[in-house]
């Protein structure tokens, strides 16, 4: 059996303009995502299906449900869609019981695809993959929120993220309720220690970056990274009005928020973790930034399972 008989290679053109609105509404640009799919497809299955070929029949119609199998919050099921109609083909049938964003528990029906069996089983990895990763993000996010509740600070993300997959990480940030930071070095200036290195000091980084990019419209933010309350003060001084807090404890953090009386916008960063949360939160700072939402979440398990009513016949 050829690769053509287990992955229909739905068209772009064919995918459902309810989809790839909904992609392009959630900043995921459907057109790259779709190239993204067919070559995860072309990855997994570069020959054929070995496996299924041999024990399902090419025309066995059957059902199956993505599962829930621990609790969390839902990101991804567009992209799992799309996973699903480019292999079974723009006949097949997806019904969505759950939203990203949605928080689940253990046994909770995602969604449900009917179309032939043996290219539901060459979809189903794929398809896995991003929703159990994507949800896996959420749900870490959605666990930091919870432990902000209450507060002002805002959990924020990085550009800690898995090569190919920024916009896609970045979104499921989004559903489970954090902020996203920039999504490229070309959308925000942030001055790190190197940089102050190479300009001679932190205000000097800070003013050089703002006068190579004066009568910029819109202005370029520019965020400043400090590790002592020292730089701090010379900055505000300067006229910064974003800073980053590096590697400070709550108490640190507490006298930066204090010394800087809003006059800039304040981020706490540097091996943050839930334990410590509600402390730097409690201390008054605006963001906390967070690389671990993307770069160490753990993957949501979800599972694909095929209803009992799919055999031979």
């Amino acid at each position: 059996m050829t690769p053509d008989h287990v992955v229909a290679r739905t068209s772009y053109a064919d995918l459902p303009s309810e989809l790839t609105t909904e992609l392009r509404a959630a900043g995921l640009g459907p057109e790259d995502l779709y190239g993204a799919v067919a070559r995860a497809i072309s990855e997994d299955v570069p020959g054929t299906d070995v496996t299924s070929v041999a024990t399902i029949p090419e025309t066995l119609p059957g059902t199956a449900d993505l599962v829930a199998r621990r609790p969390g919050t839902i990101a991804g099921l567009g992209v799992a869609e799309l996973v699903l109609r480019y292999v079974i083909g723009p006949d097949v049938e997806v019904a969505r019981h759950a939203a990203d964003g949605d928080r689940v528990e253990p046994g909770a029906v995602l969604m449900s695809v009917t179309g032939p069996v043996l290219r539901l089983l060459v979809a189903e990895r794929t398809a896995l993959n991003y929703l159990g990763r994507l949800s896996g993000i959420a749900t870490e996010t959605a666990r930091w929120v919870e432990a902000l509740a209450g507060t002002a600070t805002r959990v924020r993300d990085t550009r800690k993220t898995t090569p190919g997959w920024r916009d896609l990480e970045k979104y499921a940030v989004r559903c489970g309720g954090g902020v996203n930071h920039r999504r490229s070095l070309s959308d925000q200036a942030l001055v790190k220690d190197n940089h102050v290195l190479g300009a001679g000091g932190v205000v000097e980084a800070y003013r050089a970056v703002r006068d190579h990019y004066a009568g910029q419209v819109p202005p370029l933010a520019i965020q400043v990274e400090v590790d002592s309350l020292e730089q701090l003060r010379e900055l505000l001084d300067a006229g910064a009005e974003q800073v980053l807090l590096d590697n400070m404890t709550p108490e640190q953090v507490a006298e930066a928020v204090e010394l800087t009386a809003g006059r800039a916008q304040l981020e706490a960063s540097g091996g943050l973790d839930l334990e410590v949360a509600a402390a730097y939160a409690r201390a008054g700072v605006d963001f906390l930034a967070v690389g671990a939402l993307t770069h160490s979440a753990r993957v949501l398990d979800i599972g694909l399972d095929l209803r009992e009513e799919a055999g031979r016949g």
